[in-house]
């Protein structure tokens, strides 16, 4: 059974949600502040995590940032009520796999608690022994990145990017490819979301992010994950 840790403050969302999820066949436990969530994520290990943004004692997008510190794979879903690109692009940079707008009908929330915990079992069932670029060692088995024998801190998100990079090397990959198979849907604000996360990517494994070699720009179409510079 799939644990996930609900990080709400408001009692009927969180009673609906629970419910729900739970319905779901979901194990949940409930944290209702920032203190509630660290104290939670201190004591177990979840399969995913459902996080508000606006918490009464503080901000979700620094819990976000401490969480991907310590834990950069776990599946993140964050819930606000400001909806704009601004926010989403926040909880994005934060390490947040995916962003969910209130007012929200739960069937969606549980659509995308499914599609994430998904996307995790497959890049599972997909990993195989390490992969090498030049410079660049991917460990699927592991999910760890290795740059120059040096290890890579990577959010499951970028994890997931890279990996699909590298299962398509030497091709041209569009960015409206790119958002449908690594997040798996199109309902973020369009391509820039993949700019912003190819962005990151790159300074992460690349000698030069300014001028990468890797990661390469095709102008006007996507990009490319060039495996031998």
């Amino acid at each position: 059974m799939p644990r996930l840790l609900l990080v709400e403050d408001e009692p009927g969302l969180v009673l609906t949600l629970s419910d729900r999820l739970r319905a779901e066949g979901f194990g949940v436990d409930c944290a209702r502040s920032v203190r509630e969530a660290r104290r939670s994520l201190a004591l177990g290990a979840f399969d995913l995590v459902i996080l508000d943004l606006m918490l009464p004692d503080g901000s979700g997008l620094e819990l976000c940032r401490r969480l991907r510190e310590h834990d950069p794979h776990t599946p993140v879903l964050m819930l606000s009520a400001l909806g704009a690109v601004d926010q989403r692009v926040a909880g994005l940079a934060q390490g947040a796999d995916d962003y969910l707008a209130k007012p929200f009908d739960s069937r969606e929330l549980v659509a995308r608690v499914h599609a994430l915990l998904r996307r995790v079992r497959a890049q599972s069932s997909a990993q195989g022994g390490p992969l090498r670029f030049g410079r660049i060692e991917i460990d699927r088995d592991a999910a760890e990145c290795r740059v120059d024998g040096r290890p890579v801190e990577l959010s499951a998100r970028l994890f997931g990017l890279l990996c699909y990079f590298a299962a398509n090397p030497d091709r041209l990959l569009s960015r409206d490819r790119l958002l449908n198979e690594v997040w798996g849907y199109d309902a973020l604000p369009a391509t820039r979301t993949v700019d912003v996360h190819v962005g990151w990517l790159r300074r992460r494994i690349e000698a030069d992010p300014r001028h990468p070699v890797h990661l390469v720009t095709v102008h006007g179409l996507g990009y490319k994950f060039v495996s031998q510079p």
